[in-house]
């Protein structure tokens, strides 16, 4: 029987960071506004802002290529052309199960070919068929071809590179700063909430100081989280060393609200071997699927057969769920992947990245089938926020995938991903330009607390293991006491590793809390005691923290 009866908020009385343990800031510095983050969604603010008459900075953890974006296999989904807007929409919503914010997706479809044009007016270079028009492709959940692409299976990394040339050459001017090497520590709050900058830790001597990491104050009349996802929480993932869940965390110790944290994309297929140099899994694009390869269990038969009208280009928490669940039932770490059919000449033109990563860990695509199965990929939850990047909390916006801006609701479809970062990056600065808050003094408050760094390793594992694609009851509870018996204590170590484990652990909390208060399966989120939605849980689940000595995560229920 379905209830109707709206789920009543969960308390979860636990031991979090008010704030990170770090020295007191050796300098500061002003400006407008400050970006924190440099993928698709940070750099898409940053361009935006260009000739604005702002001062920005922008911050970012590691180099300028560091992070998500870079890896984007697949492509940017946009409509093909003006009747396919609708299509797009409703296939987004259609993978979204019930939780996306309709008039965010009609809004994405609608913007995405503007976005592209642009993107390419800025010099990106996507493929081109024989008649000069731009190559389209379909990945799962897409009803037609409308994935453009650049380098076979390298969009990401097109796209990066033509808006840091943008960046850092042709729109770069005097009010422009861009600093590597800096990680976010916390968000500084005036007494009435409002977000009035951050403290950073700077290891590049632009900002005042040289030759040594040091903790600084960065004050901004506006702060712009692009920071990506949380991916490193699971031990097995294909986001890049960077992607800890910094934006998040901080978000929630500023008092901002993440939401539908529990919604976690997995991707169908990774490579079922040795992770590569970074501690990535190989990702095997779902554009190979969308140019005909199949999904083959260790019998050689089809594993989507009958499963889905969509078979292989099914949605992917479709595609995973079953993956995962034929992999329990016979006893295998792995399925396989067979694209041997598409040949030689079509795999290494069409995916030159995802055959070089498979050849050099001994498998030949064309030859072979690859043996795969699914890692974490994307977030589809984060701080709640619209599509031009507002939040709840006066003076911080969120773009990219840190926010949750309904657009992906309980699953993303197949290339959303670089388009939302294009649209939110692009709405967030015309949002900027037009209404800046005034500039407030702040500070950091709260009894600086930490992680032991060496707990992380045995955190992350157990989240791959009772967090993953098949969540039980029992596992939730299990992770929940691992992660009560590993929270932060008074003062911490200063040290990048302990921020790091602190700011995982404080997503993981919040993701367990809101993954066990909702007890259904939609999307992204499947339990094994209950195989269907409920109508009661067609609702969103934000989660914050209440300040005090001992703070306490809340989820609370938010209609969509």
């Amino acid at each position: 029987m379905i209830a109707t009866t709206a789920p009543a908020p969960v308390v979860t009385p636990t031991r979090m960071a008010a704030r990170l343990a770090a020295p007191q800031p050796e300098w500061t510095t002003t400006c407008d506004v400050l970006v924190v983050g440099s993928g698709v969604a940070g750099l898409s603010v940053v361009t935006g802002l260009a000739g604005s008459g702002l001062d920005v900075v922008l911050v970012t953890k590691g180099v300028l290529d560091a992070g998500s974006t870079p890896w984007a296999q697949g492509g940017v989904a946009r409509a093909a052309h003006a009747d396919d807007v609708d299509a797009h929409a409703v296939d987004t919503m259609t993978a979204g199960a019930g939780l996306c914010d309709g008039a965010a997706v009609r809004r994405l479809a609608a913007e995405g070919p503007a976005a592209v044009e642009a993107l390419i007016a800025l010099g990106a270079a996507f493929d081109r068929g024989p008649d000069g028009r731009l190559a389209q492709t379909r990945e799962g959940g897409h009803s037609r071809a409308r994935i453009v692409h650049a380098g076979g299976d390298a969009t990401g990394a097109e796209v990066q590179r033509a808006l840091t040339a943008m960046a850092t050459g042709a729109l770069a001017d005097e009010r422009t700063t861009i600093v590597e090497h800096t990680c976010l520590l916390d968000l500084e709050r005036s007494d009435d909430g409002q977000v009035t900058g951050a403290l950073v830790a700077q290891a590049s001597p632009r900002l005042g100081h040289r030759g040594r990491i040091a903790v600084g104050r960065v004050l901004a009349r506006a702060t712009v989280l692009a920071t990506g996802g949380l991916g490193r929480v699971f031990a097995s993932t294909t986001n890049p060393p960077a992607v800890t869940g910094d934006g998040m965390a901080a978000a929630l110790r500023a008092g901002a609200a993440l939401r539908d944290v529990e919604f976690v994309q997995f991707h169908p297929t990774v490579f079922a071997g040795p992770p590569m140099d970074t501690g990535q899994a190989l990702l095997i694009s779902e554009a190979v699927r969308g140019e005909g390869a199949m999904l083959r269990d260790t019998y050689g038969d089809l594993v989507m057969a009958g499963v889905h009208p969509l078979a292989d280009l099914a949605p992917r928490d479709i595609v995973a769920t079953r993956i995962a669940q034929v992999m329990a039932a016979q006893g295998t770490d792995h399925l396989y992947l067979d694209a041997r059919h598409l040949g030689a000449q079509r795999l290494e033109q069409r995916f030159p990245t995802v055959v070089a990563g498979c050849r050099s860990a001994g498998v030949d695509p064309v030859t072979q089938m690859v043996p795969i199965r699914p890692a974490q990929h994307y977030s589809c939850g984060g701080v709640a926020a619209d599509l031009d990047g507002r939040t709840g909390v006066r003076g911080l916006s969120a773009v990219g995938e840190v926010a949750c801006t309904g657009v992906h609701g309980a699953n993303r479809l197949a290339s959303n991903s670089l388009l939302e970062g294009l649209v939110a990056g692009s709405a967030a600065a015309r949002t900027l330009r037009d209404d800046l808050p005034q500039r407030t003094p702040g500070d950091v408050v709260g009894e600086p607390a930490g992680v032991d760094p060496s707990t992380r390793a045995t955190v992350t594992s157990a989240m791959q293991h009772d967090a993953g694609v098949l969540r039980s009851p029992q596992g939730l509870s299990a992770l929940a006491c691992l992660l009560e018996q590993t929270a932060p204590t008074r003062g911490g170590a200063s040290t990048a590793a302990a921020w790091e484990a602190t700011n995982l652990h404080a997503v993981s909390t919040a993701l367990v809390a809101a993954a066990s208060a909702r007890t259904e399966s939609r999307g992204s989120h499947r339990r094994t005691d209950v195989t269907e939605p409920s109508e009661a849980w067609a609702v969103h689940l934000d989660t914050t923290i209440t300040p005090g000595q001992t703070p306490t995560l809340v989820s609370r229920i938010t209609p969509v």
